[in-house]
């Protein structure tokens, strides 16, 4: 007996928005990543991409549990030498509040061509309107447990 895998064709795309207003971060962007990848799908395969589209609004308004807002860190290199630049999370969410979400999903998502192929299709938006009303999207909700 072979083993079916889907065609590209076979695939069907479907369209999730997540409000992500007081929505913890984490929480929020594991269920955002498992929609992507689409482990949710019974025709999950972990080398072909199955996931959906996610919108996430209000992404502005996540929260952070704890001390995070002051005590992470968010990090990047340019490259040369002492170009290392550093970020606490209350001046990321002010100077781009969509870069929090973007960055804790992509961190959940393979390192691989792949993974980008499924970042691609997350869109972050920091206030309530989204221009994805042509798609249909339904709402997700978020499981506060």
């Amino acid at each position: 007996m072979e083993t079916q895998f889907p065609s590209k064709s076979a695939i069907e795309r479907a369209w999730f928005v997540i409000d992500a207003q007081g929505a913890v971060l984490g929480r929020l962007a594991s269920q955002a990543a498992r929609i992507l990848t689409g482990k949710h799908k019974p025709i999950y395969s972990p080398f072909l991409d199955t996931g959906d589209h996610v919108i996430v609004i209000n992404a502005a308004k996540v929260r952070l549990t704890g001390t995070k807002e002051t005590s992470k860190i968010y990090r990047h290199h340019s490259g040369y030498p002492g170009g290392l630049k550093e970020r606490q999370a209350k001046i990321l969410r002010a100077e781009r509040p969509t870069k929090l979400v973007e960055e804790a999903i992509r961190g959940m998502l393979p390192k691989t061509p792949l993974g980008k192929q499924m970042f691609r299709k997350l869109k972050v938006y920091a206030g309530e309107k989204h221009p994805h009303q042509a798609q249909q999207p339904s709402p997700l909700a978020i499981e506060q447990s």
